[in-house]
């Protein structure tokens, strides 16, 4: 008999939900689809979170850092960021194409977790599939866990490689499972790992900057920037190949 492929995973605990917030969520991103794309030519970052009950503990902090990005970003200029959220039982979400960073903050904040298996693979594909219809500079990806097929989730992040769209994978806590799995997404995308916990906001801070100038600006950009944020941030550099 064949053997069947390994599906790693991890057992999560789920923690009281406020459910008060999901019409709210529905209807910002209702909103957010209606914005008209902009016609110049900018750089776009795919940011998807995971959002399962797993993350509950550190979310709010977690939160906080990834606004820190979104402003950030907004400074970069030239950049325009699609936010990606899964939780729940097959709930997936994503904002349309927006450069207004105050208002994404305000749409992840909003955000609850749920408790739910991860859904890398849908955010793996929707980045595929929206820079088949424009280029995607980037996708940075914040989660602590992997549940699904290493080797279909490989196989995708090889695709976002050969469609020149790296994957910064940043890792919250010490899982081993996920800690492989995201290091190899990284090296078949061409991109970066990196793991963080609560008392790394200044460095992830720092690092998801870094991707944002990466995605406005390229290569040279980022090496620009590393020249004035030396630690972490050259050695996300050095794994980004030339």
């Amino acid at each position: 008999m064949p053997e069947k492929k390994s599906v790693i995973k991890k057992e999560k605990v789920a923690s009281p939900i406020k459910r008060s917030t999901d019409k709210e969520v529905d209807l910002f991103l209702g909103k957010l689809s209606q914005i008209p794309r902009g016609t110049q030519a900018k750089g776009r970052l795919i940011f998807a979170l995971d959002a399962t009950a797993s993350r509950q503990m550190t979310w709010d902090h977690a939160c906080h850092i990834q606004a820190m990005m979104f402003e950030e970003a907004g400074n970069v200029g030239g950049l325009e960021i699609q936010l990606i959220f899964y939780r729940g039982f097959r709930e997936c979400k994503a904002s349309s194409w927006v450069e207004d960073t105050d208002r994404l903050s305000r749409l992840m904040t909003s955000v609850s977790c749920l408790a739910g298996n991860t859904q890398i693979e849908k955010v793996f594909k929707r980045a595929i599939s929206e820079t088949n219809e424009n280029k995607v500079n980037a996708v940075v990806f914040v989660g602590d866990a992997m549940e699904e097929d290493i080797d279909t989730l490989g196989h995708l992040a090889g695709q976002l490689g050969l469609h020149g769209v790296p994957c910064f994978m940043f890792h919250e806590g010490s899982d081993q499972i996920a800690t492989t799995a995201f290091k190899q997404f990284a090296r078949l995308s061409g991109g970066a790992y990196c793991s963080f916990d609560e008392g790394a906001a200044q460095q992830l801070k720092d690092l998801l900057t870094a991707v944002a100038v990466f995605a406005a600006g390229g290569r040279k950009a980022l090496a620009d920037y590393s020249q004035k944020n030396k630690g972490k941030v050259a050695k996300l550099l050095s794994q980004i190949p030339q």
